[in-house]
């Protein structure tokens, strides 16, 4: 369950900061926020108490530690395949959070150094936290950018620094397209249109088509801290992937993609609450 991102007065609305929330100057902050919820499960250290509080609360309800490794190794699986098997090397991350273990550019740049990596979140203090993990790194960058605003994400300086859209590039929608309210058929098309032959979209979504309770539990966790997210059924996932030439195995459960050597995780049901395809240009 990675963060997305608020509206920005467009059409398409995303939700994952429409609660309030303040930052205190102490570094600190006022209420949970889902990119650190995102890193405490997954082992970081980019989080406050706050947000461990909630988490914490959350483990003892739900496997929701499991779903966010099973995203994450989806995750590292498709990085390692755009490098080794489709020789990609450009990377534009939407709805990224904190780049904490087992991100895109440590696997990718662990099999070559010459990837490139741009992340894109909106949040303040996510894009502080991992500006200064980044900072030595000539190689990724963070975009502070709602990613519904795609004009805005791909005139980014850093953008255009690390990306040349004329080469083949993969765009990373990792449970990023559940928090887009309004139209996330049109958030997708448009960064498909901006890429060339070659390009990867990847992508997981949640949905309730075969665990509602989990789902409907992980629902109420992202109201409690001030976000909507709208898991889609299979039907509603395969018209954003429409047209392109789906890797096998296809669109299937993210748990399963590719997943040959890897221990299935502690939760079935986890295991089974979110969508994940690769497709080709």
């Amino acid at each position: 369950m990675p963060p997305a991102f608020a509206p920005l007065g467009s059409r398409v609305r995303c939700a994952v900061q429409d609660g309030p929330k303040r930052v205190g100057t102490n570094g600190g902050s006022e209420r949970p926020n889902v990119a650190r919820l995102f890193d405490y499960y997954l082992g970081g250290a980019h989080n406050f108490a706050v947000d461990r509080a909630v988490a914490e609360e959350s483990i003892k309800k739900m496997p929701v530690v499991e779903v966010a490794r099973t995203v994450r190794s989806f995750s590292r699986r498709v990085v390692r395949l755009c490098v080794e098997e489709l020789g990609i090397r450009q990377f534009l991350d939407l709805g990224s959070g904190i780049p904490t273990a087992g991100n895109v550019h440590e696997v990718a740049q662990t099999l070559d150094p010459s990837c490139h990596v741009v992340y894109v979140d909106r949040d303040p203090v996510t894009v502080a936290h991992s500006r200064t993990m980044l900072r030595e790194n000539l190689n990724a960058a963070i975009v502070q950018a709602d990613v519904c605003d795609v004009g805005a994400v791909l005139r980014d300086p850093e953008t255009r620094r690390l990306i040349d859209f004329s080469q083949p590039t993969a765009v990373l929608m990792i449970g990023i397209l559940p928090f887009v309210l309004d139209e996330p058929d049109g958030v997708v098309a448009r960064y498909r249109a901006a890429l060339c032959e070659g390009s990867v979209l990847a992508l997981t979504h949640l949905t309730k088509d075969v665990e509602p309770v989990l789902v409907d539990q992980l629902i109420e966790l992202a109201d409690e801290i001030g976000s909507v997210i709208v898991p889609r059924s299979k039907q509603d996932v395969e018209e954003f992937v429409c047209g392109l030439k789906l890797l096998e195995p296809g669109l299937v459960l993210a748990a399963h993609w590719r997943a040959d050597g890897e221990l299935p995780s502690s939760s079935a049901a986890a295991d089974a609450s979110t969508y994940g395809a690769v497709g080709v240009i």
